[in-house]
């Protein structure tokens, strides 16, 4: 993956009556590799001081959106042209960045005709109270969900916690101040950290875990203060540590797996946090994921091939061709048969882990890279995020035919799923409207709905 970093977003409107920021400079486009950025100066939260203030004007709930309020607040009304006309220019202008050129007819010729339109999940809540924010602009696995009320995302340098139960948020971690590790024990390599700039992360019941953009790697029980283990994996000067899974093996133990830009796969102990194995590859790996009996690692990167990997040795058991340009994503069903897999060339591709010869299936986007992919934890339905604008809510027992396309703008910092189903969570990263939207499981009887 390129080694470069998100320099902020353009807003979507700077100045409600000057429609030229829109037709020369495209607010919504994946931004190029821009250079670091250095401002630690004001990175302590006062969230909390200021949430009752503007919790009226920048949040939007489903009765408000059924009245007519645009889900993210933007305010067409004050705009001079409609939000259907600034979509239309958006598909029309939005350049897709690619490592690798591909024609759009090589793309389409395999894609899955899909039905769209259904409504799998019905918007429910957003919030501009938390505002998710992206270092790298191909890293978008940013938010997690470890329950329907519990979310967790990056907003800066600090990892916030967002209860859409009690609508209010609180920051858990700043990690641009120094970091120690509480876990001590012989032969643990932890180390103090400081200023990290969160490019990943992850969380499974009470562990969370995040990577950072100088090749570090944290480890925080979401009920303890402090960080557990910390530490930098690698000295290499390309060195992002660009995704991170928790996982068990097939003896029931956890695992912490991270993937680096550096093309090495590591696999630590998920309790005492001690390196266990380093696996070597061909290429930088932008993204690992273990399949759910703990027993074969995706292995994604700077290749057209997508590999499977025995997660105790390391040995590569399957090459997975048929994409286009680079990999950003992986999800495995529940099942453990069927894995997903993110591309720059637009397309998530679905492989039948039994016969790896072609892919099942190929889903296509609007716009832009498949650069998030999550399965619901009883494998109903698989989550697509684009790079900006568009999440993709597919039903796995149509088929993947049916299909649930989420409209919105901005670009898209992570996707995540309560693990009970029913709740989405979509991050979106923009200055002025950057924003966590909350989806909820639809129903058929939604009086209760009606009194928020």
């Amino acid at each position: 993956m390129n080694h470069s970093q998100n320099d902020g977003l353009e807003d979507v409107v700077d100045d409600y009556s000057d429609v030229t920021d829109f037709e020369h400079d495209d607010p919504f486009g994946e931004p190029e590799p821009q250079s670091n950025y250095d401002d630690f100066d004001s990175l302590d939260s006062d969230f909390e001081d200021d949430f009752e203030s503007s919790k009226s004007k920048t949040d939007t709930s489903a009765l408000e959106a059924r009245n007519g309020k645009d889900i993210q607040g933007i305010p067409w009304e004050r705009l001079n042209f409609t939000r259907d006309k600034y979509r239309e220019m958006r598909l029309r202008q939005y350049k897709n960045y690619q490592n690798l050129s591909c024609s759009r007819e090589e793309i389409e010729k395999d894609c899955l005709q899909v039905e769209k339109g259904k409504t799998f999940y019905d918007f429910q809540f957003n919030t501009r109270l938390v505002k998710p924010t992206i270092v790298h602009f191909q890293l978008r696995n940013l938010l997690w969900a470890t329950s329907k009320h519990d979310v967790y995302l990056v907003q800066n340098y600090a990892i916030m916690h967002w209860s859409s139960l009690l609508r209010r948020g609180k920051e858990v971690l700043n990690v641009a101040k120094q970091i120690v590790p509480t876990l001590k024990h012989p032969g643990l390599l932890s180390q103090s950290l400081s200023r990290v700039q969160i490019s990943t992360m992850a969380g499974k019941g009470n562990l969370m875990v995040a990577g950072g953009f100088q090749g570090e790697l944290f480890c925080k029980y979401i009920n303890q203060p402090g960080v557990a283990f910390c530490t930098k994996l690698t000295t290499d000067e390309n060195a992002i540590t660009n995704a991170v899974d928790i996982y068990h093996n097939p003896s029931g133990v956890m695992r912490v797996v991270a993937a680096n830009n550096d093309a090495k796969v590591r696999i630590f102990d998920g309790e005492k946090f001690a390196c266990l194995n380093c696996f070597s590859f061909d290429w930088s790996v932008n993204n690992t994921s273990a399949s759910p009996d703990g027993k074969l690692l995706a292995v994604l990167g700077d290749s057209v091939e997508c590999l499977i990997a025995d997660a105790q040795s390391g040995k590569v058991t399957g090459s997975l061709k048929g994409h286009l340009d680079y990999s950003f994503a992986s999800a495995w069903h529940p099942d453990g048969r069927i894995l997903a897999t993110g591309n720059q060339d637009t397309t998530c591709r679905l492989w039948d882990i039994r016969n790896l010869s072609q892919s099942l299936a190929v889903l296509k986007g609007r716009m832009g890279a498949i650069r998030a992919l999550k399965f619901t934890s009883n494998g109903r339905f698989l989550g697509m995020a684009e790079a900006a604008d568009f999440v993709h809510v597919f039903d796995t027992e149509s088929g993947y035919v049916n299909c649930q396309e989420i409209d919105l703008f901005g670009e898209i910092a992570g996707i995540s799923f309560s693990p009970d189903t029913e709740a989405l969570f979509v991050g979106v990263a923009d200055r002025t409207y950057g924003s966590l939207l909350e989806f909820n499981r639809k129903r058929y009887n939604q009086y209760l709905d009606s009194i928020w």
